[in-house]
């Protein structure tokens, strides 16, 4: 029999004089491992839903890795590249590339009999990948976007749609102003999406890739760039690397040469943001475990000052200090066991009630989402429950020596 143990066990189950200070301490010492554990799961929640939920979004818009002309990133203007058949092949066949698509931009402005709009037209082809955008759907349907003829159909954001007042199956003309003069074109809207992510939503349309092609004077093989997808996002960097190695450098037979970035150089800003909250996690989990480690210790503290007789009758007994200190110890693991129930009950349901409830709602035009996003990770949450239980026991051994001063003699004569 494990003598610690079996003795704590009695402690624990002893309701005892309720009158006892340890009482008060005990419950604010399971309340502090509890609360703190409830915080840590929420924050991680969170942060978790935020990171992939605007790390979508953006992905969504651009991919994860965009080959284009290498002039195009050192100057304002942007300038084709070539999307032949060998070029798309060879993208294809790097390592951990999943999907590959070619993509163009032509700048115009949308006009209403009221009203303009300067927008961004990003044509796309066939083997466009519109899981992202079907997702964010809020009206009409997406077209059949084609790299070989023109449907003069195009898809808007609910941004673009609310300030021209326009509506799905309206008509509305594009003008598009080149060194040739003036080019209109009528466009039927299709669809409208809505994505909250307003640096993309204000101004970002989609139409077919032979359309945007044609109006920015290219070549039909040349274009913006090419988007691509990997198989893992956290091994992009990775991907990267293959790509500088066989793509970045070669010219096409234009003689323009080939680049590449990730989505995370493209868009730096965001992706900083997204890594600051990570450091406020940390803070906030060093805060929390600080805080259960400080209330466990004060409750330890107080249980073994108001156990002083029983201590010093086990001494007398012939226990030895570290079988009473592994008494309390475990008599403590009860009480952060405890603790975790009750906060694990509370930050998994505060979450689910979030996740399915919104309750908590955001300003989309400042954070990119309209409500709080959650995302559950078992793996995590249990990680940071076994955190908690080893860094309270942890910081409890050393108040636990406290015991090895307590003499039997003393402790029942006061008694």
């Amino acid at each position: 029999m494990n003598f610690p143990l079996y003795i704590a066990k009695r402690i624990y189950g002893d309701k005892g004089d309720k009158h006892k200070v340890s009482r008060p301490a005990i419950s604010i010492a399971t309340a502090g491992v509890a609360i703190g554990l409830a915080v840590m799961i929420v924050s991680v929640c969170v942060v978790l839903g935020f990171k992939h939920t605007i790390q979508a979004k953006v992905i969504g818009f651009g991919s994860h890795i965009q080959v284009t002309n290498f002039v195009s990133q050192t100057e304002s203007e942007q300038y084709p590249i070539a999307a032949s058949d060998s070029m798309m092949k060879a993208i294809r066949s790097i390592n951990g590339v999943k999907h590959a698509e070619r993509f163009a931009y032509q700048q115009g402005i949308l006009k209403t009999d009221s009203n303009f709009l300067g927008i961004v037209l990003k044509g796309v082809g066939s083997e466009w990948d519109s899981t992202f955008i079907h997702e964010n759907m809020v009206a009409g349907s997406i077209p059949r976007f084609s790299d070989s003829s023109s449907s003069n159909k195009v898809m808007i954001s609910q941004s673009i749609a609310n300030k021209l007042n326009l509506k799905q199956g309206q008509r509305v003309f594009a003008y598009f102003i080149d060194n040739s003069g003036v080019r209109i074109r009528r466009f039927t809207i299709q669809g409208i999406y809505q994505t909250n992510l307003s640096q993309y939503d204000s101004y970002m349309c989609f139409t077919d890739l032979y359309t945007t092609v044609k109006l920015n004077g290219w070549q039909p093989d040349q274009v913006s760039g090419m988007e691509v997808t990997v198989n893992d996002f956290n091994h992009v960097d990775d991907v990267e690397r293959q790509f500088i190695k066989n793509v970045n450098k070669r010219q096409d037979h234009y003689g323009e040469t080939y680049t590449s970035q990730t989505i995370k150089e493209i868009n730096p800003q965001i992706f900083r943001w997204l890594d600051l909250l990570d450091m406020n996690v940390w803070i906030i989990l060093a805060l929390m475990t600080a805080v259960a480690g400080v209330t466990m210790i004060s409750g330890l503290l107080i249980i073994i000052l108001e156990r002083t007789t029983m201590i010093g009758i086990l001494k007398a007994l012939g226990a030895r200090n570290k079988t009473i200190r592994h008494l309390f110890l475990w008599f403590a693991t009860f009480l952060i066991g405890k603790g975790l129930i009750i906060g694990n009950v509370i930050g998994i349901g505060v979450c689910l009630l979030q996740k399915h409830l919104g309750i908590v709602k955001l300003d989309p035009a400042t954070y990119y989402v309209s409500t709080v996003p959650i995302e559950f990770n078992v793996p995590l949450i249990v990680a940071l429950n076994l955190a908690t239980l080893v860094v309270s026991v942890i910081v409890l051994i050393g108040p636990s020596y406290l015991i090895s001063h307590i003499h039997p003699a003393k402790s029942m004569k006061y008694e």
